[in-house]
């Protein structure tokens, strides 16, 4: 009977254990560290466009493998840089960074390859977009998005460039329309808008005149932070309806005034809460010695709006300042001139944070490509591992 109830008792420790087990375990995977790296169409030039198929698929593969090499989990990828897509599309004309060497599409789907070759190195894949822009150029009215938008006024060429009209509700169906093709049509973790959100002061003032002849009370920037907001509610809600736990962020400029004065994001409402964002991804491009924005004061002041508490906060880092100077910075223009661990030291900085989900790191070429590096990029990198390892 004793040997008896002392194996009952080992038994009922063995499950105990098992079960915190099996718990910590699962804590552990709910502290995902989001470990991203951008892939801009500057890269797709570098070693997709102009490549037999052979050659790009292998450069898709290294690429991966480069990242993966780093202990990075993300990448993401310009899918849709300028109205333009890198699958072929119902909406978009096909882009030219992703033209063969025959100056073709490929015989091969550049977007599900780049996603089936990253889920196999278990990497997620979030598809980068930029919802308003058309060119950078201004003489570039053969696009077929720019004729058939701007014969109703809803494309338009401005001083920086072709855009879409983001006042216009046939914009925004058209941005929607692309982004379900996406969700329906590929396994993608996420879908990922950068910070061109409103191209100038001037390209929607026509639609403001007619808007206000029934809503006379609503200012122009009011307005224009509406049309910002109804676009991001209406892309998360039509992912959600897909695939919930497909995720969409978008990443804003770092200075929080000129997302309001210039971009008309209203990142105040949009980070309080549910129904805009899963993450959001500054791009706090500054050093610590920057005059005007210092990384630790921009950081705090993100983490001040998030007042919904299941948005991520996954700060953007400027690999691409290593080893030059920031012309901006005021009395901070050399710090990354004479530092080769700003980007580690940020990290660090976030690790220690309690609102810390991860960060990116802007851009690939500036990692791995020896055109863009210089001598302390290696070893701002080798910096970067060794904080990743002592904090994995």
């Amino acid at each position: 009977m004793k040997m008896k109830k002392l194996l009952l008792a080992l038994l009922l420790a063995l499950t105990v254990a098992t079960f915190f087990l099996i718990e910590k375990k699962q804590v552990k995977s709910d502290t995902y560290e989001t470990r991203a790296v951008y892939f801009s169409y500057i890269e797709f030039q570098n070693y997709i466009q102009g490549k037999t198929e052979e050659e790009s698929k292998e450069n898709i593969k290294e690429v991966l493998d480069n990242i993966k090499k780093i202990n990075f989990n993300r990448i993401i990828v310009h899918v849709r840089p300028f109205s333009d897509s890198i699958y072929i599309s119902k909406y978009y004309p096909t882009s030219k960074y992703i033209l063969n060497d025959k100056d073709v599409y490929p015989n091969y789907d550049v977007l599900e390859y780049f996603i089936n070759e990253a889920h196999k190195r278990n990497i997620k894949f979030d598809a980068w977009i930029n919802p308003y822009r058309i060119s950078n150029l201004k003489n570039e009215t053969e696009n077929s998005v720019y004729k058939k938008y701007s014969s109703r006024g809803n494309a338009k060429i401005t001083e920086n460039g072709m855009y879409l009209n983001p006042a216009s509700e046939e914009v925004q169906t058209l941005i929607v329309n692309g982004i379900k093709e996406i969700v329906i049509n590929y396994d993608v973790d996420g879908i990922h808008f950068d910070d061109y959100f409103y191209p100038d002061k001037k390209i929607d003032l026509k639609s403001y005149e007619e808007y206000i002849k029934d809503n006379p009370n609503i200012n122009l920037n009011d307005f224009r932070l509406n049309n910002v907001k109804t676009l991001i509610k209406k892309v998360y809600k039509s992912i959600k309806e897909i695939k919930p736990k497909v995720e969409f962020g978008i990443a804003p400029e770092g200075n929080i005034d000129n997302c309001y004065d210039n971009s008309y994001l209203d990142v105040k409402e949009i980070l309080e809460k549910s129904e805009y964002v899963d993450y959001i991804m500054p791009q706090i491009y500054y050093g610590f010695n920057n005059q005007v924005r210092p990384f630790k004061d921009t950081v705090n002041d993100w983490k001040s709006l998030i007042k919904n508490e299941k948005i991520k906060l996954i700060p953007a880092l400027s690999f691409y300042k290593v080893g030059t100077s920031d012309k901006y910075a005021g009395s901070g223009v050399n710090e990354w001139l004479e530092n080769d661990n700003i980007i580690s030291k940020e990290i660090e900085y976030l690790k220690n944070n309690k609102k810390y989900n991860g960060f990116s790191l802007f851009s690939y070429n500036y990692i791995f490509n020896d055109k863009y590096k210089n001598d302390k990029s290696n070893l701002e990198l080798e910096s970067i591992n060794n904080i990743l390892k002592v904090n994995p």
